[in-house]
């Protein structure tokens, strides 16, 4: 159902949504969520039939970006296609998953199995059921940044049927891994990442333990009450994966304390650190980081935790700091406000004994549907080598390898996507 329509500069807007039921497996049990889905098209070529691409935003718990014209791959995208711009269940305008909702979500003894029904397979099932009842069927493209990429490991295992082509962005899953071998891969590249940071940086190695220790040293607090710790403090280090990572980092800490004798930390500070390192737009991402990599029996149970455990250099009293980059841990749902409300959850579903398979590794191996993926070499968030594993063990599947980008490279440069879309056309893909 169109709900809305419009024109902003270079693009008309079709919104549309739909109900679908929250358990696929049990349509019956009578609890349905919505899903929203934005159509972009060019205004000059929106009465072509144009090939469509659903766009599969990274996360987990990723809503669709919103359209503008500083999104460069959808400008380009928009060259060739019609963008579906697809929030993902629990985000965004599709039934979002907030911390005012969460008490009456579920029972505590189901919260586990609920939030189950928010991976990659019950994804694929709304996008298939868009496909059908909205955009009349025809077979259509995907764009996977990150995240987006699982879910086409998936799409690809399941519903092959609806895809003409896929195209994936530093999102190539290891297809057997599981959580910890993930963060026994991550850890040391986030260790490569704080180094080659200080190297940019190197006055940064005293000024960010002279924070550390100050906040190790002072019951110092966010804006919103939360009590600020070094290990929250570590969280910034996430945006070392992207392009701007490391500037970012730095000027944040430029602007560290109130004045010059480092009297105290500055309210501009303790703003942008509470900013980084909250969740009030993202729970889902916490909430499923470690149960995307769940397949078959076994817990996941905090793995990135207990990987951690292997690696004290990390540790809070360590100088120079080091920055962990994208972990989740057991202590973020009982310290940081805007996660509390989910600490129940949390626990149940690292608690949770079994999951759902995500992909079928003999369908990828037999797949036929045309696929380019690139590979960012350094890409902090997910490992290279594991990817170059999996390109090797998909049917008609291509991988571009590069160090020119990082994670965010489809972001960057509009090169990447039309590079992608070129690997595929120069095989007999779609045109």
């Amino acid at each position: 159902m169109i709900v809305s329509q419009y024109i902003i500069p270079g693009m008309k807007i079709r919104d549309h949504v739909v109900h679908v039921p929250l358990n696929w497996n049990d349509p019956t049990d009578g609890r349905t969520i919505e899903i929203f889905a934005r159509e972009v098209a060019d205004p000059v070529r929106d009465a072509e039939a144009l090939p469509m691409l659903l766009f599969l935003q990274g996360g987990p718990g990723g809503k669709s970006p919103r359209p503008s014209g500083d999104t460069v791959w959808l400008k380009e995208a928009l060259k060739t296609h019609r963008v579906i711009l697809l929030d993902q269940r629990g985000t965004g305008r599709s039934s979002r998953i907030e911390a005012s909702r969460i008490g009456a979500f579920a029972q505590a003894d189901t919260l586990a199995d609920t939030l189950c029904l928010y991976r990659a397979d019950s994804i694929v099932r709304d996008a298939e059921h868009l496909r059908k009842t909205v955009f009349g069927g025809a077979k259509w493209e995907t764009l996977g940044q990150s995240y987006g990429g699982f879910i086409t490991m998936t799409y690809l295992s399941f519903a092959p049927e609806g895809l003409a082509a896929c195209y994936i962005a530093g999102g190539l899953p290891g297809l057997d891994a599981k959580a910890e071998d993930i963060y026994r891969r991550t850890f040391p590249r986030a260790r490569e990442k704080t180094r080659r940071f200080y190297e940019r940086f190197p006055d940064d190695r005293g000024r960010i333990g002279r924070v550390a220790d100050f906040i190790e040293g002072n019951d110092v607090r966010l804006p919103d009450g939360d009590r600020l710790t070094v290990k929250r403090l570590q969280i910034v280090g996430i945006d070392f994966g992207m392009a701007p990572g490391f500037d970012n980092v730095h000027w944040l800490f430029d602007e560290a304390f109130a004045t010059s004798d480092a009297g105290g930390l500055s309210d501009h500070f303790l703003a942008a650190v509470q900013n980084l390192t909250s969740y009030d737009d993202n729970p889902l991402y916490a909430l499923l980081q470690e149960s995307i990599y769940g397949q078959g029996d076994g817990a996941t149970n905090w793995a990135a935790e207990r990987v951690l455990a292997e690696h004290p250099d990390f540790a809070t009293a360590r100088r120079p700091l080091i920055f962990p980059g994208e972990m989740i841990y057991s202590w973020m749902f009982r310290e940081i406000r805007s996660l509390r409300p989910f600490e129940a959850a949390a626990e149940a579903l690292a608690r949770h004994p079994r999951y759902s398979p995500l992909v079928d590794t003999a369908r990828l191996a037999a797949n036929e549907v045309p696929v380019a993926a690139v590979i960012y070499f350094d890409d902090l968030y997910v490992d290279s080598g594991l990817s170059l594993e999996t390109v090797a063990k998909i049917g008609n599947a291509q991988g571009w390898v590069t160090n020119e980008y990082e994670h965010d490279g489809l972001r960057a440069a509009p090169a990447v996507f039309a590079r992608l879309r070129d690997m595929v056309r120069e095989r007999g893909g779609p045109l």
